[in-house]
């Protein structure tokens, strides 16, 4: 049986990885060379802001991808690392980047060391530890811009997604994912979680 759908579906084929690509007027974006069932074309690293930035969700662990976000970024200031969540592909390079930068970084670790906490290949950095363990309604700001972090747990139990209200844009790590549908892997991930998530941003 064939299902049709009306449902205008739009993929992205050509992906410019280490080049930044302007999103809106504040946020401009990178892609990671991680492509994968799980990360599509590749884990986004967004930029906010101009002149002195945030950077959220810094992605994987990969050298190049952590060279193209310093090299791109080399006349501006990067103040603050946010990370949505501790998925190694949004995660991994959050520490590395700061080695660099030598800036905080937000974002909330996750209690205990079960490595249950992940499902098929989305591993966990165990090793993530936040400068600053954010809360829902924790504020970091820049010189042009403001985050507000909610809490929306469900994907992972520790997942913030991040408001910039200047531009009524809301940066969603795994909670809201334009090309599929979220991975929610018990015992960390929670289908309920979620979907109450889901009913507070809505």
């Amino acid at each position: 049986m064939t299902v049709q759908s009306g449902i205008p579906f739009q993929f992205e084929e050509q992906v410019a990885y280490g080049e930044m690509q302007q999103v809106s007027a504040l946020i401009r974006r990178i892609v990671a060379p991680n492509p994968s069932r799980f990360t599509y074309q590749g884990t986004g690293t967004y930029v906010v802001g101009r002149g002195q930035v945030a950077v959220i969700d810094p992605g994987p662990n990969l050298p190049q991808h952590i060279e193209a976000i310093a090299d791109n970024l080399k006349n501006e200031t990067i103040t603050s690392i946010i990370v949505t969540h501790t998925h190694s592909d949004h995660c991994a390079a959050a520490k590395p980047l700061q080695d660099i930068c030598a800036v905080p970084i937000y974002g909330r670790s996750l209690c205990g060391s079960d490595d249950s906490v992940h499902g098929f290949e989305e591993n966990h950095d165990h090793g993530f530890k936040p400068t600053v363990e954010v809360s829902d309604g924790y504020v970091i700001s820049g010189a042009s811009w403001e985050l507000e972090a909610i809490y929306t747990p469900g994907h992972m139990s520790n997942h913030f997604c991040y408001r910039l209200a200047r531009e009524r844009s809301l940066f969603t790590g795994d909670h809201v994912m334009g090309w599929s549908t979220s991975v929610i892997m018990p015992p960390d991930g929670s289908m309920k979680d979620y979907l109450q998530s889901l009913d507070r941003l809505l």
